[in-house]
């Protein structure tokens, strides 16, 4: 992998940086968001070495590496994480839709893959654990919450190989793959969500039952939302074989109202749950849109009745 991750969009990074991401509610693993673990150096789970900085405490110096390299090398623990998040990213065929108006010119995948890169790189500036799930068919590869430079590195990886493909029921896929989480945290999940609702609420009430706080970042093409084509058009189903010939403007309005009205009901049913909903626009500012949900959560967080019951966003 390279050095820096092409995946790590400068813009994002500049935008989100700044604001950070803490957890809404108290978790395991989790005090007050970026606030240290009293379990700081406590662990048994060790989790790498870094080089000794004037200040450390030199209670945490590893001898042993000391006696045998004359290196002065400090031990990091799991535990000095806040937060342990996991990102679970839809690989499914549909997310390879990418319009002609998409932002940088992403499918929905690569914008996907691109925020969860920069998320990753945000939580871990903070010493947050994070991990990912990649999903279609069934959960594909899992990486548990870390926050060790391998880890990013392996994390980073899997983010640029990973290429979507086949069908997938999302609702019980990710209830199996809210089974493979060990401890609670916080999961952000990346999809269009164009699936069964009904299994997918009951995938999410199964997040939340479990402990999890839970983020949905509902990723759509502008061409899906506005049915921008002004031509004649072959209609294919990107998860199937199905073609349907159509002229757009014959049925564009009764289309954009059923879209909206699809956004609205996943929205009001996140709201309903206190589960945070934001609608990412590949055709628009990504940066921009994160932005104003981070700042709109934070703003939510230092008020005395936000935390806890995150409404739906944009």
């Amino acid at each position: 992998m390279a050095e820096r991750s092409p995946l790590l969009d400068p813009d994002i990074l500049a935008r989100i940086t700044p604001l950070g991401l803490k957890a809404a509610r108290v978790v395991e693993g989790s005090i007050t968001g970026m606030h240290r673990s009293p379990m700081h150096g406590v662990s048994p789970e060790f989790a790498e070495h870094r080089e000794y900085s004037p200040g450390d405490d030199v209670k945490n110096l590893d001898w042993k590496v000391w006696a045998k390299s004359d290196r002065y090398v400090i031990k990091r623990y799991e535990e000095e994480s806040n937060l342990r998040c996991t990102l679970m990213l839809d690989c499914s065929r549909s997310m390879q839709y990418a319009g002609k108006n998409a932002g940088k010119g992403r499918s929905k995948f690569e914008a996907a893959a691109t925020l969860s890169a920069c998320l990753a790189q945000l939580l871990m500036s903070q010493r947050d654990a994070v991990g990912l799930i990649t999903i279609d068919t069934k959960p594909r590869h899992v990486l548990d919450p870390k926050s060790t430079k391998r880890q990013k590195a392996q994390l980073m990886d899997t983010l640029e190989t990973t290429k979507p493909g086949g069908e997938t029921d999302l609702g019980p896929v990710i209830l199996r793959a809210a089974d493979q989480l060990k401890r609670r945290g916080m999961v952000v999940i990346l999809s269009d969500f164009l699936c069964d609702l009904d299994n997918l609420y009951d995938a999410l009430g199964k997040l939340q039952h479990n402990g999890h706080e839970v983020i949905v970042l509902h990723i759509l093409d502008g061409e899906e939302i506005d049915l921008s084509f002004n031509d004649s058009i072959i209609f294919k189903d990107i998860e199937g074989s199905e073609e349907v010939f159509g002229e757009p403007w014959a049925f564009r309005k009764a289309y954009k109202a059923a879209m909206e009205e699809f956004i609205e009901q996943v929205r009001s049913r996140c709201q309903f749950a206190g589960i945070d909903h934001v609608l990412v626009r590949t055709d628009e500012d990504m940066a921009q849109t994160m932005a104003q949900y981070l700042h709109r959560r934070q703003r939510i967080a230092s008020s005395s009745a936000g935390r806890g019951q995150m409404g739906v966003r944009k």
